[in-house]
């Protein structure tokens, strides 16, 4: 129980005040906007990206990718993060420090300490971003489940 609360935690940031089988995805990364074309999803991915809950941290299958590529929503294929962007926060979760334009929708938390990050074609949740960590130029973690997206690497 400690392991997971002490896990799940490393998400979190500090108050800074100053789902069957998944339908493989779309060759061209076309955008679902239409909710009877979105992907299947297995039980867990429904907990992460509708019930808006996380993965375990450093259990996530696209935790260690380094492969060149996108990395695309789960439940509507749209591109969500260019590979260009990822980096290694040692967060137990992908990070990304930049996402495709207009590809992610922010909203504060209810708990005023962290943004979620939702899809902003399909609202599937991805994670949280955190600023002014300093971890990148941009000072931007976005720290997503990889439980939230599929990854289609460049040809």
């Amino acid at each position: 129980m400690c392991f997971l609360i002490i896990g799940l935690s490393a998400c979190a940031q500090k108050s800074n005040k100053a789902n069957t089988s998944i339908v493989p995805p779309a060759t061209n990364l076309e955008i679902k906007k239409d909710p009877s074309t979105w992907n299947t999803l297995t039980p867990d991915e429904t907990r992460v990206i509708v019930g808006k809950g996380t993965e375990y941290p450093g259990t996530g299958d696209l935790l260690n990718n380094t492969q060149k590529g996108t990395y695309i929503c789960k439940r509507c294929n749209a591109p969500l993060y260019r590979s260009e962007t990822k980096f290694d926060a040692h967060c137990g979760w992908p990070a990304f420090d930049d996402e495709i334009k207009g590809a992610v929708k922010r909203t504060p938390d209810p708990d005023g300490e962290r943004t979620e990050i939702d899809c902003a074609n399909c609202g599937a949740h991805l994670g949280h971003v955190f600023l002014g960590e300093g971890l990148t130029a941009k000072n931007t973690r976005h720290c997503v489940n990889s439980t939230s997206m599929l990854f289609v690497p460049d040809k």
